[in-house]
């Protein structure tokens, strides 16, 4: 079998190179008969990075792109103003067809439209979407779209759901996903018109629509794939973040209130951890998915550790390996 060639965009974190590179040795050293690394972006800055980690694997290589996008550049502007990108170049290589996929912790926007203009959309697809992952009480619960496209139709958010019925069968092994439509109610009376339309298009669709869900029920484990449109979606992704960074911060205050008080919170910082946040930890969980593109791209955050960019890097292996847009491509052409 030949390896599996993913593009890594080397100055994409808000740490880059020095994260997207340590992600990148941590997963080719994970799987070196499987993976061929390419780094994509300043090739004298992706250099000393290496060299700095003594790095002499034979499935790590280089191409150089001297263009960054930065965070603050207009995502399409950028695709005119900056064509030597590590955004581009690392797209282009897919659509060139020497990577199978491409993975960016860079501007979110950027990545999306680079994907979408470069790559195009699989036939059928009105709008390619971005789902992000919530943890529940009973496993996982993707939400489709959480920023994609803010302004949406029925018809798009009966693809988002085909398209994530897909991605959890595949990626998590939920054998029959539940469909759930975001609404302000449970009854099928309650909501917006965008909401009727596509209530009416899910029932139809021989996918396992279970019907409206009300945003507590996203950490309920209610149904494993949740449709809205991307205003509402980036809005809940948004408020989630937020709300673990309040937690966190309340444990180091109260921590901070006395020795007594800062032993007793190190003693349960283990529990905290590895039982309660981690379930919450977007390291853990590899970036995000754009679907219903001609290809893969895998969309971290700006935050992104050595071990989220690794995480990225084997959702992108996992995404080719299981034929996820082959079978997204069947579904929707039927």
């Amino acid at each position: 079998m030949d390896k599996i060639k993913i593009a890594v965009d080397a100055m994409g974190s808000d740490e880059a190179p020095l994260n997207d590179v340590s992600g990148a040795i941590i997963a080719a050293e994970l799987k070196p008969d499987l993976l061929e690394i390419i780094l994509v972006g300043k090739k004298k800055l992706i250099d000393d990075e290496l060299f700095k980690h003594k790095v002499k694997l034979k499935n790590i290589s280089v191409v150089n792109a001297e263009d960054v996008v930065t965070m603050e550049d207009s995502p399409t502007e950028s695709l005119k103003s900056k064509p030597d990108s590590s955004i581009s170049v690392g797209i282009n290589l897919v659509k060139e067809k020497k990577a199978d996929a491409f993975i960016s912790a860079g501007n979110t926007g950027a990545v999306m439209t680079a994907s979408i203009l470069k790559l195009g959309r699989i036939d059928g697809v009105g709008r390619p979407t971005i789902g992000s992952i919530f943890p529940s009480d009973v496993g996982n619960t993707m939400v489709f779209d959480v920023g994609a496209s803010v302004d949406c139709k029925p018809k798009h958010l009966l693809e988002y759901a085909i398209m994530g019925n897909i991605y959890m069968k595949n990626i998590y092994g939920v054998s029959n996903p539940r469909i759930g439509l975001l609404s302000v109610g449970e009854e099928k009376s309650k909501g917006d018109s965008l909401t009727f339309e596509t209530y009416e298009l899910l029932e139809k669709s021989g996918l396992n629509f279970i019907g409206n869900v009300e945003g507590r029920d996203i950490l309920r484990g209610k149904a494993e794939v949740i449709v809205c449109d991307g205003f509402v979606g980036n809005v809940i992704l948004k408020f989630a973040e937020g709300v673990l960074d309040v937690i966190k911060g309340k444990f180091k205050a109260y921590a901070a209130q006395g020795f007594f008080k800062k032993l007793w919170i190190g003693m349960m910082y283990g529990t905290l951890k590895n039982v309660v946040l981690k379930d919450f930890d977007y390291q853990e969980y590899g970036g995000v998915p754009l679907l219903g593109i001609n290809g893969i791209t895998i969309i971290g955050h700006g935050k992104s550790s050595p071990i989220a960019i690794k995480n990225m890097i084997l959702k992108a292996e996992e995404m080719v390996v299981k034929n996820v847009n082959e079978k997204i491509r069947d579904s929707i052409s039927k």
